[in-house]
């Protein structure tokens, strides 16, 4: 996918030792020190690039729920998107799989899953990972 032109560029810069290091917008509102996890070896003293994943995904999907069911006349009100991002081994190298959790208290079962599974096809970060990296939908119950 191609876009066909920016409206806006983010722009970070990691510095120090890659998940030890440190990571800072060059507007200076996202500004961490980055600690590998405990589960990884590390001292999990610092934010972690899955964190930051996990937390992007959520908020753009939410964004996209939100989009959808405005224009399907939904009350997508008290909506919640939770993001889980796992790394493990795949092969040689490391590979990411995310699950998201989508909680839609003011509408029926049926059009949650709908609203859903078109928020996947609107998200930028669902259409960048679509066939990269396992991206499980989870529609939970309020």
């Amino acid at each position: 996918m191609t876009i066909e032109k920016a409206v806006y560029t983010a722009e970070a810069l990691s510095t120090g030792d890659g998940r030890n290091g440190h990571t800072r917008s060059t507007d200076g509102r996202v500004d961490l020190d980055l600690a590998t996890p405990v589960e990884m070896g590390g001292s999990g003293d610092g934010a972690n690039p899955e964190q930051l994943f996990a937390a992007g995904y959520a908020a753009c999907f939410h964004n996209a729920l939100k989009l959808v069911g405005k224009k399907a006349g939904a009350d997508v009100s008290d909506s919640a998107v939770g993001a889980q991002v796992s790394i493990g081994p795949d092969g040689d190298a490391y590979g990411l799989a995310v699950k998201l959790e989508i909680t839609l208290p003011h509408v029926d079962a049926d059009t949650a899953e709908k609203l859903t599974d078109q928020a996947h096809q609107v998200c930028p970060y669902s259409n960048a990972t679509r066939g990269n990296i396992d991206v499980d939908l989870a529609v939970t119950e309020d």
